[in-house]
């Protein structure tokens, strides 16, 4: 199936490709890309909508004719390498109306034309099929934020796929491999040396390499990306003024399960329907869990819990709104899959989902919490601020939609106890149960008691307070004196307002289920009003 460009704005690009290739020094970073094309000096440029214009043969001043050529074509930007100053560059882009990137002299164009494309395509697959977890660059930078060191991400043949963007410290390694789009083989032999590439094949370690000044490189983490016994690739962690993350072991763990999911999918072994489509259909319940499971290569047999997370804020702007559920999607799965190999995430609606196999058979066991609070805070920590809501385990995968909706009841909860930012259904049973009783009375209005309606009009007419009162009444349990103190009055006063409720609307509170009734009634008024 031929799919049709969908393209990517210069912001994205630059997020992804970044320093110290490109620059932006003229236009707007919201222009759309659609393509990329080499202009060689001696080449005639035909009709280029919406493309990205890679002016080579031709640097500074010389270059002005193509940016000048481009626009003409109707290309979205060009890309020239600029020595000295830029201003003759500058002023052709702005007086042709287009965007202009400035590129490093030492930036070699077939490797620059190659990331781009790769990025362009990457957009136009996340568009089509929903991709699960965005593109390399994507989860480069959330393991950047995971690990707080500098990423980069390999294939077997150590060829940079992507990296994350960082004002850190990089030391001569990281800087080399990005500009050469491959690790610098002086270094490569080292490593070599030092047995790190035997052991990150041979396992699924994280492998430590220690700091080695003598030849300019700093500390860093790496873990092998596998499927079965196959090697992929690498994704290295350089660190830089900071110390590493304490969880920042685990997070590489979990990255290196989804980025072997990206190679397989850049090899064509991508299903029928997109892995997101399939996760969401089984959370929802409209795709079966024998499906899922065939596609995904899960055991449909085994157990699995539902961990949920919700924004606290929702973004109302729609572009915001989606890079928020994306990074909340990156750091939710890149612990799940740490914590289960088999860990499946998805999004329906503005929850982001994490689907977890082979868990305990009874409740959330303390590890999963343990990683659920890692993910809150990692997020915090990115200015995402979250809850997060796990249901009970289900016996096998085809029963998690009773799953999810334990762990959305937990959210809506939570929702109204903006200090708590994490809790399972065995935790929030008897509220939950609570909002559902509130819910049917405040959908059935004819299962209410008028004698709770007549005492809510009485206080409206009147401007007597019986209905907080005799809330507050209920909720001590018929404790006078801690009710009274609750309201910062004498008991003699609640005593009295008291006498004049049941009088005024008839209720017998000696009877335990008018009682009930009653408690319940008033509760719904009390959330209503706040």
């Amino acid at each position: 199936m031929h799919t049709e460009p969908t393209g990517t704005t210069l912001r994205a690009l630059l997020v992804a490709v970044g320093e110290p290739l490109l620059e932006l020094t003229a236009g707007s970073p919201d222009i759309t890309v659609r393509g990329v094309a080499i202009l060689d000096p001696d080449d005639e440029l035909g009709g280029r909508p919406g493309e990205l214009i890679l002016v080579i043969g031709a640097r500074g001043r010389e270059a002005v004719r193509y940016v000048r050529v481009a626009a003409k074509s109707g290309a979205s930007a060009v890309a020239v390498k600029a020595d000295g100053k830029r201003d003759d560059l500058r002023a052709a882009a702005e007086d042709n109306g287009i965007a202009l990137l400035t590129v490093r002299p030492q930036v070699r164009w077939d490797q620059l034309q190659t990331v781009i494309r790769e990025v362009l395509e990457g957009a136009t697959l996340a568009a089509a099929s929903d991709a699960e977890h965005g593109d390399l660059f994507g989860l480069a930078q959330t393991v950047a934020v995971l690990t707080a060191g500098s990423v980069s991400i390999e294939d077997a043949g150590n060829r940079v796929l992507a990296y994350s963007r960082s004002d850190d410290d990089i030391d001569e390694m990281r800087r080399l491999s990005i500009l050469g789009w491959e690790g610098p083989e002086q270094y490569l032999a080292l490593l070599r040396k030092w047995g790190v590439y035997q052991r990150l094949r041979s396992s699924e370690d994280v492998v430590r390499v220690d700091e080695r000044p003598e030849f300019g490189i700093r500390q860093r983490l790496a873990v092998g990306i596998r499927a079965g016994t196959q090697h992929l690739g690498t994704i290295w962690v350089q660190q830089g003024r900071r110390p590493f993350a304490e969880q920042a072991e685990s997070a590489l763990l979990g990255a290196a399960r989804i980025a072997a999911v990206h190679l397989l999918r850049r090899r064509g072994s991508v299903g029928i329907r997109s892995r997101e489509d399939l996760v969401a259909g089984l959370l929802e319940g409209r795709i079966s869990a024998d499906l899922v499971a065939g596609q995904l290569g899960l055991d449909p047999a085994a157990s699995a819990i539902v961990l949920a997370l919700a924004p606290r804020e929702i973004e109302h702007d729609r572009p915001t709104h989606e890079l928020r559920q994306l990074e909340i999607s990156n750091v939710v799965s890149v612990h799940a899959t740490s914590y289960r190999r088999g860990a499946l995430v998805g999004t329906v609606g503005s929850r982001v989902y994490a689907v977890l196999p082979e868990v305990p058979p009874h409740q959330a066991e303390p590890a999963l919490q343990a990683v659920t609070r890692h993910v809150v805070a990692a997020l915090d920590r990115a200015g995402v601020r979250t809850q997060a809501g796990i249901g009970s385990p289900v016996p096998v995968l085809g029963e998690v939609v009773a799953s999810r909706s334990e762990a959305d009841r937990v959210l809506d909860a939570m929702a109204r106890t903006p200090g708590r930012d994490l809790a399972t259904i065995a935790d929030l049973r008897a509220e939950i149960l609570l909002d559902e009783t509130l819910r049917l009375l405040e959908v059935n209005p004819d299962l209410r008691d008028p004698a709770v309606d007549a005492l809510a009009a009485h206080d409206a007419a009147q401007g007597s307070e019986f209905v907080p009162s005799l809330l507050a009444y209920l909720d001590a349990l018929g404790d006078v004196r801690a009710a009274a103190a609750g309201l910062n009055i004498h008991p003699n006063t609640l005593r009295h307002r008291i006498r004049r409720a049941t009088a005024v609307s008839g209720l017998e509170l000696g009877d335990p289920r008018e009682r009930l009734v009653c408690h319940l009634q008033l509760l719904l008024a009390a959330r209503r009003r706040g």
